[in-house]
């Protein structure tokens, strides 16, 4: 069996790349994913999110909608089938319908101006908003799992420490036991290592509930409530070179947030366009025969019918659709605005991470695990105490807890940022097959 292991160092290169080779811009669901019950890649998690998502799947509903609504634009007027009867019910000698005149007509509206081109025209505007903001969902739900994903990697990673400090406590309580036994060091020492030992683990419990936690809410994003998949499989421990930000804010166009403004701004301007044309009054043409009892005759009729716009030129309509565009314009500035604010500070976080996740592993890490098998071989040895042994041990663990917080936080602000930037940061991400 191959699984796929990712670098999260790439995390949302991924996420990118699945958007980029999924897109449905018809707006239909993916085919349905079967949830892995042995190892779960981030790909396999994103393609059971784009399949199973319940937001993604009610936005695939309104961009089919847009299709109807095409369709309705489309259709020009039905015809009108009319009956009049005159002459009829009153007085000699209209009163045994001997005088009855009947008109069978049909009229139809032909509309004017280019009223059903414009319609269409703002249906398919309509329709291509509609697929930017399923774009931009679609995004969101990716970036959601890459967080979710991430979190789980740093709760799988968070069990295996504490599995390793509870594994070390009983070690170490074993060592204290059997120099109690030699009479070497008081009884007092022992009590102390039993102590650390249970709290190592409730600190194992705590990290159980954690994982199972972070693992419900990573199945939840493609509406499971219990995952099946025995564990996450990725690589926390890559990372990436961070851009310049200046380079990132630069390609903060490619955020379907910012770039579905340019499908908005086509939009209103069809709405414009089909106000204007709604100012043009359109004409009924209408033709039937007449049938006359009295005279015993049939002829044709003809009428055509035509709206005088004296008063309502649908000045009005025009007004506000040309107000709305104006308005539109500041909401594209503000939208682009807001995602550079929002980059500013996932920059933040992404360079802080960085920083801090290399500084542990090349300058805290060593140090404390050379420092904690020093005091270890010391304490066999008789020169150092148990609470030596203890300090270095908890010094350890907490620099290694940290390194896994501070990886788990650099890969949900890449997460972030390449949601914001609408791309990866760095070179595409290559998925490698291992057996």
């Amino acid at each position: 069996m191959k699984t796929s292991r990712l670098s999260l160092a790439a995390i949302a290169g991924a996420m990118v790349f699945l958007c980029v080779a999924t897109p449905r811009a018809d707006g239909a669901n993916p085919e349905e994913v079967q949830e892995t019950s042995g190892d779960l890649t981030l790909r396999q998690a994103l393609e059971m999110a784009f399949a199973g998502n319940p937001d993604l799947a009610a936005f695939s509903w309104e961009v089919r909608s847009g299709d109807a609504r095409i369709l309705q634009a489309g259709l020009i007027p039905n015809p009108e089938l009319g009956v009049e009867l005159e002459n009829f019910l009153g007085t000699e000698p209209s009163r045994n319908f001997e005088t009855l005149e009947a008109t069978l007509s049909i009229g139809q509206l032909v509309e004017l101006g280019g009223k059903r081109a414009a319609r269409i025209k703002l249906a398919s505007s309509e329709k291509e908003v509609s697929i930017w903001e399923y774009e931009a969902k679609r995004a969101d739900v990716a970036a959601e799992v890459a967080k979710a994903f991430v979190e789980v990697l740093s709760a799988q990673d968070r069990l295996t420490l504490a599995e390793e400090f509870s594994r070390l406590a009983k070690e170490v309580l074993s060592a204290v036991a059997a120099r109690v036994a030699a009479g070497k060091i008081s009884p007092v020492e022992e009590t102390k290592a039993s102590v650390a030992l249970s709290i190592a683990g409730i600190d194992l419990e705590r990290a159980r509930r954690t994982t199972e936690g972070a693992r419900k809410r990573l199945a939840a994003t493609w509406g499971n409530a219990k995952p099946m998949f025995s564990k996450a499989v990725g690589q926390l421990d890559l990372l990436a070179p961070i851009p310049p930000p200046e380079d990132l804010a630069d390609r903060i166009s490619r955020n379907p947030d910012v770039a579905r403004w340019a499908a908005e701004m086509e939009q209103r301007k069809a709405t414009l366009a089909q106000e204007r044309a709604n100012r043009i009054p359109d004409v009924t043409i209408s033709g039937g025969v007449r049938r006359s009892r009295e005279a015993n005759d049939t002829s044709f009729v003809f009428g055509a019918a035509v709206p005088l716009p004296l008063f309502n030129r649908n000045q009005g309509k025009i007004l506000e659709s040309q107000y709305r565009i104006s308005k539109a314009e500041r909401e594209r500035d503000a939208a682009g605005n807001k995602v550079l604010a929002a980059l500013t500070d996932a920059y933040l976080a992404l360079a802080t991470g960085y920083a801090e996740a290399t500084t542990l592993k090349s300058a805290v890490l060593p140090g404390a695990q050379s420092a904690f098998e020093a005091t270890s071989e010391g304490f066999r040895q008789g020169k150092f105490g148990y609470l030596d042994v203890l300090d270095a041990q908890r010094t350890l663990f907490e620099a290694r807890g940290r390194y896994v917080e501070a990886l788990g936080a650099y890969h949900k602000a890449v997460a972030d940022t390449e949601r914001l930037i609408g791309g990866e940061l760095g070179e595409p991400v290559k998925f490698n097959e291992t057996k």
